[in-house]
């Protein structure tokens, strides 16, 4: 199954300019995900990083990621409305700079669900090359609870 940007925005709660993904690819409600963001020259953290040499800053890419495994906790209709936050990362490693032009393709798979805490890893790939990962710990929240 594909999402489109419209799909995507039903389920998430990000708005550009932090919305990092673009389409959903394939999806396993509550359990993977992979999708796409296309890193352009628009983008307005390009302006400072780094003027002359454009990287993606390293929390935006982890925040792309984390994306796509929130759209696969919160696809299924019981999660709807609900928030994925942040309790931690791990293991986060960089292997290559993603630039203006790449095609960030991010894998992401739920490892453990304990209520509304879990473990989510993602590995991030330009053109089939491994160049991030991590293990983000996240818990699932109504908006209202916040």
């Amino acid at each position: 199954m594909e999402l489109d940007i419209n799909e995507i925005m039903k389920i998430l709660p990000h708005r550009p300019p932090m919305l990092l993904v673009d389409r959903i690819i394939e999806i396993d409600p509550f359990k993977s995900a992979t999708g796409i963001k296309n890193i352009t020259m628009n983008e307005p953290q390009f302006r400072g990083h780094f003027p002359g040499h454009p990287i993606m800053p390293g929390v935006l890419i982890l925040e792309a990621m984390a994306q796509v495994g929130g759209v696969a906790m919160l696809y299924p209709e019981e999660n709807r409305g609900k928030i994925a936050l942040f309790g931690g990362m791990e293991h986060v490693k960089f292997k290559h700079p993603v630039v203006p032009g790449d095609q960030l393709v991010t894998k992401a798979q739920l490892i453990r669900v304990r209520g509304d805490f879990g473990l989510l890893h993602c590995d991030g790939y330009v053109d089939d090359q491994l160049v991030a990962s991590a293990d983000f710990k996240f818990a699932l929240k109504r908006d209202e609870k916040l």
